[in-house]
């Protein structure tokens, strides 16, 4: 496995190699790989957008960059070939000779035979200011723009790195990616916090049903029990999409549209197993994003979460906590800390409960397993303890986070199930969950993980609006 590893990452480096030197043919380089070639004295054209212009008597200096890279890309010109139109923000052709610099900061730079601009941009009315840094908060204001400020081009860079290696982490381990529906007649959670699906159009004809699916549909809440479906065909399956909770909440940690990872895995009937996946996730993409997005990351770090860092290693270089509901419990009882809501056996955890439980092992992300059995869904495996009646269920709390994961073993006893169903009036709606279990059912289990949070736990990111290139949550939809 090593060396098929080391031959698949030499393969790699030689494609990106074999590309760059295409480009470097065709004379078109992107920002990064102008600053990183090797290649000098060569002519080449680079299009992005100016980060600044310095303009002195006998030389005029441009800054541009294209996204690729957090540096940008030192443009050294005659004067003769500025413009009014050549202004912070406008996006630029330039074409000249890539040559060894001088300065100590850059290994190039390159020397301007032509500018072009391409699209001017009024600097005075650009909401975005030149050696200004702007906070969040003001950047969340213009959703259309906040992609060309460093800190939002580098999130955006990092979520996408982090979708790959959470592709990469299920493929490499023998899991089958399924596109679930967004549109479903499901409510996985049971909270009925549902946005409903129904046509634009007012005018409905009499006599017809009025449902265009012929039943209620709504955007989904979760992909899990189509993976279940799927569960029963391959061992091991996977999804990752948008999910909709209807919640009128602004607070930090809550969005109306988000983004979900979940997975099931068939053949188990232990936590254990479920807990190591989650786990294993959680490291394995932290270390990927570290690896590729250093430059992007240590901006988070050192800018808008000073001392993250550090949270961040010790969360990885220790094996999570693992503690029951019940323990749980009895941990808050004995806290010093006075709770708004007060710990109950059978009360589900506030944010201040699992703020404190994080703080209580270290700062190192725990697993609550365990939970009453009327806290969970009805898809819960019963543990048929007593005589406090649980379920077979995880969540995983992280610090300055809370709940990241939420995972649980799958009934898949038919009576047990059927039973539950009947209590909760759902049989009718559920009858093809409970064919699943008539029909070559297994043991199973999986868990879902916030893919906003998650970024919020790496990045240290106090508000989940931050990570998501458009968010949408109550009384906000631009865009």
């Amino acid at each position: 496995m090593l060396k098929a590893g080391c031959s698949l990452s030499r393969l790699v480096r030689r494609s990106r190699s074999l590309a760059l030197q295409k480009r470097l043919r065709s004379g078109r380089l992107r920002v990064q790989e102008a600053l990183s070639t090797q290649a000098q004295d060569c002519d080449v054209r680079v299009q992005g957008w100016v980060r600044s212009v310095r303009s002195q008597k006998e030389v005029l200096f441009v800054d541009i960059n294209d996204g690729t890279s957090l540096q940008s890309l030192q443009v050294v010109a005659d004067p003769k070939l500025g413009s009014r139109d050549l202004t912070f923000g406008s996006s630029v052709e330039v074409q000249g000779k890539l040559v060894k610099s001088l300065h100590k900061k850059q290994n190039v730079e390159l020397q301007a035979e032509d500018i072009k601009v391409l699209g001017p941009c009024d600097s005075m009315a650009f909401p975005f200011k030149l050696r200004e840094r702007h906070g969040a908060d003001y950047a969340r204001l213009f959703p259309h723009l906040r992609c060309r400020t460093n800190a939002f081009s580098s999130l955006l860079k990092i979520r996408s790195e982090a979708t790959a290696a959470i592709f990469s982490y299920f493929q490499n381990n023998g899991y089958v990616h399924i596109h679930t529906p967004v549109i479903t007649s499901n409510d996985c959670e049971g909270a009925g916090e549902l946005f409903q699906v129904e046509v634009a159009s007012k005018t409905r004809e009499p006599g017809r049903n009025p449902h265009f699916f012929d039943v209620p549909a709504f955007l989904t809440v979760s992909g899990q029990l189509h993976l279940e479906v799927m569960a029963g065909a391959f061992t091991q399956v996977f999804t990752f999409g948008p999910t909709f909770r209807a919640e009128n909440s602004q607070s930090r940690r809550h969005l109306a549209e988000f983004y979900m990872v979940e997975a099931e895995i068939s053949f188990t009937e232990s936590l254990q197993d479920i807990m190591q996946v989650m786990e294993d996730l959680f490291k394995e993409v932290a270390a990927a994003i570290l690896s590729k997005c250093q430059g992007d990351v240590e901006l988070f770090h050192k800018y808008v979460a000073p001392g993250h860092k550090d949270k961040l290693d010790h969360m990885l270089k220790n094996k999570f906590v693992i503690m029951s509901y019940s323990e749980a419990i009895e941990v808050l009882k004995k806290a010093p800390e006075v709770f708004s809501f007060k710990p109950e056996w059978g009360c589900d955890l506030k944010k201040e409960h699992e703020k404190y439980l994080v703080k209580h092992c270290a700062n190192i992300p725990v697993f609550v397993i365990n939970y009453p059995y009327d806290l969970k869904p009805f898809y819960a495996r019963d543990n048929e303890d007593g005589p406090q009646h649980t379920v077979a269920a995880v969540d995983l709390l992280v610090p300055g986070i809370g709940e990241l994961y939420g995972g649980t073993l799958r009934e898949e006893r038919c009576h047990m199930l059927q039973s539950r169903l009947d209590r909760l009036g759902l049989k009718d709606s559920y009858q093809w969950y409970l064919d699943l279990r008539q029909f070559g059912t297994v043991p199973h289990g999986g868990f879902g993980m916030g893919f906003e949070r998650y970024l919020q736990c790496i990045l240290g990111v106090d508000q989940i609006k931050d990570v998501i290139p458009f968010p949408r949550f109550s009384h906000s939809c631009l865009l």
